[in-house]
């Protein structure tokens, strides 16, 4: 399975670009659970090379982003297997492996509920993960919320980013 439009609009909603300069590029920023590491520049993108000061065009934000998905969509393939997977529920996967790590979904108790068939337990799994650094932030369980939304079948991305933004 590859990532479709949703999957693509959720990370990106979620996610933004970042600060921009006054130059307009794109400014590295401190992960909001920690205020420290992991630094974060564009779309969600952390590793080697990104640190405090890190500073991105838009077109390289866009190209990391792309190849990010990529292998986050692979490894979620990976993780998922045989299962019978909706489209829905493999963008929900690959959203919740993008912010929270594959190694997060392959051990957690969702893509255990979610291989076994039981689709209404591992959608109520996805709301449990809404804390960074013990501490639960608002952020994260709208995020969680709206993949919970998308594994359970809905299909508008636009409503879903909506609630989101508390129906604005």
């Amino acid at each position: 399975m590859t990532p479709s439009q949703n999957a693509e609009r959720l990370i990106k909603h979620c996610e933004g670009c970042g600060q921009r300069t006054s130059t307009g590029t794109l400014r590295s920023y401190p992960d909001p659970g920690t205020g420290g590491a992991p630094w974060t520049i564009g779309y969600g993108s952390t590793g080697p090379g990104i640190g405090r000061g890190t500073e991105w065009t838009q077109a390289q934000a866009d190209a990391r982003f792309t190849q990010d998905l990529t292998e986050f969509a692979a490894k979620v393939q990976e993780a998922v297997g045989s299962s019978d997977t909706t489209q829905g529920q493999f963008d929900a996967l690959v959203d919740f492996a993008y912010n929270l790590g594959v190694e997060n979904l392959s051990s957690s108790t969702l893509l255990r509920k979610h291989k076994a068939g039981d689709f209404t337990g591992a959608k109520a799994e996805f709301a449990k993960w809404n804390k960074a650094a013990g501490k639960v932030l608002p952020g994260l369980t709208k995020r969680r919320a709206a993949e919970a939304a998308l594994y359970g079948g809905a299909t508008d991305i636009n409503s879903i980013i909506q609630q989101m933004e508390g129906g604005r």
